[in-house]
């Protein structure tokens, strides 16, 4: 396989989801943010100018959503994988899935914008 170098991109994806590690956060829910990058040959899809030949941005940001919103997790490094496992999954011409989960401002003693993970997982 060559090299990829196209990237398809989702930044600040926002859904409200019930995810942490103490009932009251699985209880009480929270917003989350995700930005996703994913790796696949867009070469088709720029010579045919087809939709069909690419994998559909909207679908992604569906997906995501769906998985945040529809499961419970204690730890965002579990969501973002199950996210990344659905998208690779789902989407065959997707190589590689980078996703970057952030709870916005999480419950915690100090005070941040967000907290969260990244990971990339490959085919």
């Amino acid at each position: 396989m060559s090299q990829l170098v196209d990237t398809l991109f989702i930044e600040g994806l926002e859904f409200y989801g019930y995810h942490g590690a103490s009932d009251e956060e699985q209880s009480v829910g929270h917003r989350y943010m995700v930005d996703v990058s994913l790796a696949l040959d867009l070469g088709p899809a720029a010579e045919s100018d087809r939709l069909e030949a690419t994998v559909n941005y909207a679908a992604v940001a569906k997906r995501i959503t769906v998985v945040g919103t529809s499961t419970h997790f204690r730890l965002l490094e579990a969501l973002a994988q199950e996210m990344a496992r659905v998208l690779l999954d789902e989407f065959p011409p997707v190589q590689r899935v980078r996703l970057r989960v952030a709870k916005l401002y999480p419950p915690m003693n100090s005070i941040a914008k967000a907290a969260g993970v990244e990971i990339e997982r490959s085919r």
